[in-house]
């Protein structure tokens, strides 16, 4: 499992041992930011006089557009016989609803906001058992082996009801995303494998709002790498346009 190192953190994995309780040498993870090409300025075109100054911007435009169609193309139509995704990819894609959640400070936000990046996403219980705070552990520690490219994808909990979250926990989950979203709204949107749990999977969403992707149910560390490798792929596939951060946000 080359490429794959662990990071401790006592608060996530609840191991109880004294060497749990050495302090963690991973860096806060924050929301990050990012611009997105803008399809608006195709039709900037149309407004032109006709002669050779607006093909030459019609060529200009079709130039501009062509890694973002090739990117799109290379992960959802055509697909190698020689590629095979770990995750599972979602057909057709569903975007982020139009739904108000809440933070951990009972402020209200609309779910849309969090469009314009990469979301790696997670859904449970406020109680966050065992096995939540295991996938919580995973999804910081699959985005930590991306490197650099970590600030293009954020982690994101769900969580799906009213009950409080331990202060241990929220001091983990600092510098993750964490919303309450009503359990209603999480099931119209996300929907897990057959015979499965919503909360036993891991979604990802892409930066134009859409979830296109569920990892296996309770993924462990021994497929970790498998889970690593889908993400380096859909990171490099949207490399041309994608950057960190949303705009406007900063």
């Amino acid at each position: 499992m080359s490429g794959f190192k662990l990071l401790d953190d006592s608060s996530l994995r609840g191991a109880p041992d004294a060497n749990s309780r050495r302090h963690s040498a991973d860096q806060p993870l924050g929301m990050t930011v990012h611009a997105m090409p803008n399809p608006a300025q195709a039709m900037a075109a149309q407004s032109l006089p006709p002669g050779p100054g607006r093909w030459k911007m019609l060529a200009v435009m079709l130039v501009c557009a062509a890694p973002v169609v090739a990117s799109y193309l290379t992960f959802y139509v055509i697909k190698p016989e020689s590629r095979q995704n770990f995750g599972e990819l979602i057909e057709p894609q569903r975007p982020l609803p139009d739904v108000s959640v809440k933070t951990l400070k009972g402020e209200s936000v609309n779910l849309r906001s969090l469009k314009n990046q990469w979301l790696f996403v997670s859904v449970a219980p406020g109680a966050c058992d065992k096995a939540c705070t295991d996938r919580l552990y995973m999804q910081r520690q699959l985005r930590e082996t991306l490197g650099r490219e970590k600030d293009r994808l954020d982690w994101v909990w769900l969580i799906s009801d009213d009950a409080p979250v331990e202060p241990a926990l929220q001091t983990a989950l600092s510098n993750a995303t964490v919303l309450r979203m009503a359990p209603a709204d999480v099931t119209n949107w996300l929907q897990p494998a057959p015979g499965q749990q919503l909360s036993e999977h891991l979604y990802v969403v892409d930066p134009f709002g859409n979830w296109m992707m569920r990892f296996p149910a309770n993924l462990d560390l021994a497929k970790a790498p498998k889970a690593k490798r889908d993400l380096d792929r859909l990171l490099r596939a949207s490399n041309s346009w994608d950057k960190a951060g949303r705009e406007g946000s900063e």
